[in-house]
């Protein structure tokens, strides 16, 4: 019997160790692609279970929270951002790379119940385009408020689809890539009130290589822009609802569009000279100041406070010690 428990014990010690050395997750991102990865605690579970089903053979379904920095720094990088509602939630890594290279990120998942701790290493490899090292935005973007949605509830692919297709239909292409996701707390939005139907919101940007339908042409109208600005409620313009689920309907007055390729096209070419300074007179450099005498100004900070403490260190002494009186022996009488 001692030999059998001995034997689980090993098997369970090199299960561990082999789980240690392939909880190594590998993901090849092109630059400028929205990237999400979800931290599902069900794995990191399955992770910290054997030891106790050695025991008392139960599954447990059990709070975790997670802790995420680059590989030898405390933070994240720069484009990438996590988030964990709750502890019985899953959390989520997201963020747009823009320059190639590599990130290592050491993600640690903690048992509230039992305090155990387990490891997981996510390397991200941003891979750069084609034809630059950099990342090269779509020329056509439009960003989106979504009112009724939270950051979490957006990240999961299949949500990011459900929206996709609404913009879709909207923009009138399938050629629409999602450029970024943010939380509206991050955009100096109020936390919502703690009841039902209050929500945080969610920007959404997209971006596509063709240009604008007539239904987002709608949103840079004078008329869409004096009724925001009135903050008159604003109908969704005709023939342009595609919002299959309501809570993934977009706020009109809150869509921007973004045309880089016109921005571009409008800025004025730099004027090339012919490196020869113009003839102007000679070169006048600017006259230095007048020599100024600092001897008034450090007896006046330094000084007199010094004279004034020592006037007063000198009065203090002489009300304590020059000026007490002494007090009778007291006498018993004989």
């Amino acid at each position: 019997m001692a030999g059998c428990k001995g034997c689980l014990f090993f098997l369970t010690v090199v299960g561990a160790a082999v789980r240690a050395a392939q909880a190594e997750i590998k993901f090849d991102v092109p630059s400028g692609k929205f990237f999400t990865y979800e931290l599902m605690r069900e794995t990191f579970q399955g992770d910290l279970e054997p030891l106790s089903k050695l025991y008392d053979e139960r599954q447990y379904d059990d709070p975790m929270t997670f802790k995420c920095n680059k590989k030898g720094y405390p933070d994240l990088p720069e484009w990438l951002r996590f988030t964990q509602r709750h502890p019985y939630d899953n959390g989520f890594l997201y963020g747009t790379p823009m320059s190639p290279g590599k990130s290592f990120i050491e993600i640690y998942a903690i048992n509230k119940r039992t305090y155990e701790t387990t490891r997981q290493n996510l390397v991200v490899n941003v891979i750069a385009g084609t034809d630059n090292s950099l990342a090269k935005s779509p020329p056509y973007q439009a960003e989106f408020f979504i009112k009724l949605r939270e950051i979490e509830k957006v990240l999961p692919p299949a949500v990011q689809d459900e929206i996709k297709q609404d913009l879709q239909k909207l923009w009138d292409t399938e050629a629409l890539d999602v450029v970024n996701v943010s939380n509206a707390l991050d955009r100096g939005g109020r936390v919502p009130l703690p009841l039902a139907g209050h929500f945080e919101g969610v920007y959404v940007k997209v971006g596509s290589e063709q240009s604008f339908s007539g239904c987002l042409l709608r949103v840079r109208t004078a008329e869409h822009r004096g009724r925001c600005a009135a903050s008159a409620k604003v109908k969704v313009p005709g023939g342009c609802n595609f919002c299959s689920i309501p809570s993934n309907c977009i706020s009109w007055c809150h869509t921007e569009l973004f045309d880089s390729g016109q921005q571009e096209a409008t800025l004025p070419p730099p004027t090339v000279g012919s490196g020869v300074l113009e003839a102007g007179g000679d070169f006048d450099p600017p006259v230095s100041p007048e020599s100024r005498d600092f001897l008034p100004d450090y007896l006046v900070t330094i000084i007199v406070p010094l004279v004034l403490a020592l006037v007063l260190c000198v009065l203090l002494a002489y009300i304590m010690c020059g000026r007490r009186e002494g007090v009778m022996p007291y006498k018993t009488q004989g």
